[in-house]
């Protein structure tokens, strides 16, 4: 895969934006089921809207809570490069603009090695049901920026990301000393929920306003 990825865009134009959201899609999904199952239940003015496409519906081809193996370090590299190059571009675009980088499922591993590798780092985070990718033997970065607010979710009934793998990312992130908040949902399937919706408005809802996201509970 290149840098250069495909995005759909959506939300506010550029000029108008108060605040920007990179969303990120899960394995064998679209940007375009971003927005009907995301976007189009989150209440978001203000906010330009960036879902990159990852070639062939994935990012990489292992699951994320098998160790690491030189292929599928190869192409979480290129999904990083392309997400970089997606976010230089937004803030070239529209400089001095909040940017929330934010993801489902396999999009939200992606997001949550993103942030931690700890270049070009957006301005908050939401894992929405997100791990680490590969195991704890693994060699991976920890270069999150210091007080950055992240948004991490799982499910005890999730079957993609287990418990154990939701719980090492919330001590990883607590660790780099993240102002984090982590929401475990009992019984949720594999999914977005409402809450969550909600939880990614009022991080959004307050980027736009100029604050740092507070997290409190959803309004």
């Amino acid at each position: 895969m290149t840098a250069v990825l495909d995005v759909l865009r959506c939300g506010a134009d550029l000029p108008v934006a108060r605040a920007l959201c990179v969303l990120v899609h899960g394995r064998g999904q679209s940007p375009e089921e971003m927005q009907s199952h995301v976007l189009a239940r989150l209440e978001a003015p203000g906010i330009a809207f960036l879902l990159p496409r990852a070639p062939g519906a994935r990012w990489y081809a292992a699951k994320a809570v098998d160790p690491l193996t030189p292929d599928t370090r190869s192409a979480l590299a290129d999904g990083l490069a392309g997400l970089r190059r997606l976010i230089e571009d937004a803030r070239a675009a529209a400089p001095g603009l909040p940017l929330l980088l934010a993801g489902f499922s396999q999009g939200a591993c992606l997001s949550l090695e993103y942030a931690l590798a700890g270049r070009a780092a957006p301005d908050a985070l939401a894992a929405l049901t997100g791990c680490r990718v590969g195991v704890a033997d693994d060699a991976r970065p920890e270069d999150l920026p210091v007080g950055l607010p992240v948004y991490l979710t799982g499910s005890d009934a999730d079957p993609w990301i287990p418990v154990e793998a939701f719980a090492e990312a919330a001590l990883v992130l607590g660790r780099s000393r993240a102002a984090l908040r982590a929401d475990l949902f009992p019984g949720r399937a594999h999914e977005v929920s409402d809450a969550e919706v909600s939880m990614l408005a009022s991080m959004l809802g307050d980027m736009a306003a100029g604050r740092m996201p507070q997290m409190a509970s959803a309004r």
